[in-house]
């Protein structure tokens, strides 16, 4: 960036956010990200960095304020990377996490809808799950920002009280019992990470990730854990070996007690092995899947089809509002979970599949499985190449699209559009107060016949025959909406008619852009439309087989 130099002050006004959560400035019009910077607030900034297309700086001096600035309630923020928020207020936190989503989609999903969000009502102590890495000299903590370097942080306000006694725990075993530490430069020693799981009831699960097979004296570790967390249900042990920033490998060991644990979420039990996907904030989980479920639009008759499913928390959420859920899911002990989780909860209506969202739903839409409803969940990364085409296969109604990640999920909103579906609502759920991560989910509906295609004429002003004549499209359309609740076209009663070997006007499904795509009737409605045929005969029954 021409102009700006490392290490010169500016004075800049901070004028938004960026997604990670860095004031958003101008200098001579080039963008600069700020480190501690609030918006509305007039700064002296230093630069730090300088590229080809932005520079990063940091606040050396406030000249006017905001209302929204906070001192940091942390001693190792912003040292820390795993807050980003904690020198605003919740009120500016929010907003800034709403204007990203909406931006977002604006801008890369290339739609314009008004993004509400759900704020926490607690914004500490709120993670039911812990991953502390560890440091080559032993201590646990969490990575500095954009960094692989463990800052010491034993006190997460973040955490439960358990994750971080447990890990305090894990330290002192490393200490006493002259236990290594992992090196990833080197790939030498032993432990790893410390992985948490609490419930609401405060009890936990505690795995120690290790380049190997086993630790020694075991029963000293499992000692320090019972002794500092009185709240610990079992201790795992898992074997990770490779040279990899995946933190669980696919080895587990009991070492003492239970390897699993029971949560309760919008009213059902929910148990979770160690690697089961489960939301990290249950309070905002319980919101999210709430508007997971307004945004299906249940009546109580609808199948549904949910991938990345994890251990089936929002498919049993739907099974209560559905006549069936299918979930689907990579992970074989979240499947196990699942299946688990919905006998324990007398839910009947769920079937569960392993496997990878793709392939199933290729799969899915190859045996022309059609469900009202397709809910995903997919990771950061968003939904893998030909799922959203797989999807668009099976012709749902709606999709229910659930992302932690702002960007991939306006980026399939831009693809889902392309293959006929288009965004309706969106809202944003904070699962993640004073971090820069933020939940959305929004409403995905398919376009209508009329939203793609526009016919030259309109059918009830065609010439009939008199096999036609004896109802209108009309009539036609009024019989099946209440006969059967549908609503169907026009055109779909001319390509049913055809269908049939009854005449039809030879302009039905003619265009007037060449590059239309025609759709087809859905099977369901043509099944309504056959029996409207019949009752006004001019079907026989059975005539169409």
């Amino acid at each position: 960036m021409a102009g700006l130099l490392k290490n010169q002050v500016h004075t800049v006004t901070i004028t938004g956010y960026s997604a990670e959560g860095l004031g958003v400035a101008r200098i001579d019009g080039q963008v600069i990200f700020v480190h501690g910077g609030v918006r509305g607030e007039t700064c002296a900034v230093r630069v730090l960095k300088v590229l080809k297309q932005m520079a990063f700086g940091r606040v050396e001096e406030i000249l006017e304020g905001s209302p929204a600035r906070q001192r940091p309630d942390c001693p190792h923020f912003p040292a820390c990377g795993g807050c980003a928020f904690r020198h605003v207020s919740y009120t500016e936190e929010l907003e800034a996490k709403r204007q990203h989503v909406e931006d977002a989609l604006r801008r890369v999903g290339g739609v314009e809808v008004a993004v509400g969000i759900l704020g926490a009502s607690a914004a500490d102590g709120y993670r039911n799950k812990a991953i502390f890495p560890i440091s080559p000299a032993g201590q646990a903590g969490f990575y500095r920002a954009r960094s692989h370097d463990v800052i010491p942080a034993l006190d997460c306000r973040l955490q439960a009280p358990q994750a971080n006694a447990a890990a305090q725990a894990v330290e002192e075993y490393l200490q006493e019992e002259g236990v290594s530490a992992y090196d990833e430069r080197s790939g030498q020693g032993l432990v790893r990470h410390i992985y948490v799981r609490t419930n609401q009831m405060g009890q936990a699960l505690v795995c120690l990730v290790v380049n190997g097979e086993a630790l020694p004296r075991e029963e000293a570790l499992v000692a320090h854990i019972r002794h500092a967390c009185p709240e610990a249900l079992g201790v795992v042990l898992n074997t990770n070996t490779r040279d990899t920033n995946v933190v669980l490998g696919e080895a587990y060991r009991t070492l003492w007690g239970e390897d699993t644990l029971t949560d309760t979420l919008c009213g059902l039990t929910v148990r979770l092995s160690v690697p089961s996907f489960y939301q990290v904030n249950r309070a905002q989980a319980e919101r999210l899947y709430q508007k997971a479920v307004e945004f299906a639009g249940l009546t109580g008759r609808e199948t549904v089809l949910e991938l990345y499913c994890g251990a089936g928390t929002i498919t049993m959420v739907m099974a209560r509002h559905a006549a069936q859920v299918i979930g689907a899911e990579i992970v074989p002990e979240a499947i196990e979970n699942a299946k688990a989780n919905a006998r324990a909860n007398g839910i009947g209506n769920v079937s569960f599949f392993v496997g990878d969202a793709g392939a199933v739903a290729a799969k899915f839409a190859a045996e022309r499985l059609r469900p009202e409803v397709v809910v995903v969940d997919p990771p950061r990364k968003g939904l893998e190449g030909g799922v959203i085409g797989s999807i668009a296969e099976m012709g749902p109604e709606r999709v229910v699209y659930v992302s932690c990640n702002p960007g991939t999920l306006a980026r399939d909103v831009k693809r889902f559009r392309d293959a006929g579906y288009a965004l309706v609502k969106a809202a944003a759920v904070d699962m993640f107060p004073r971090t820069a991560h933020v939940e959305t989910v929004v409403c995905l509906s398919q376009q209508k016949p009329d939203d793609v295609i526009r016919v030259g004429l309109d059918l009830d002003e065609l010439e009939v025959t008199p096999a036609e004549s004896k109802a209108t499209y009309g009539e036609i359309k009024a019989y099946v909406r209440e006969k059967f609740g549908l609503k169907v076209s026009s055109l779909y009663i001319s390509q049913v008619k055809r269908k049939c070997g009854l005449e039809v006007g030879e302009n039905y499904n003619l265009a007037k852009s060449e590059n239309a795509r025609v759709p087809t009737c859905p099977p369901e409605k043509e099944r309504a439309i056959i029996a409207a045929l019949e009752h006004f005969l001019m079907l026989e029954g059975g005539s169409h087989q």
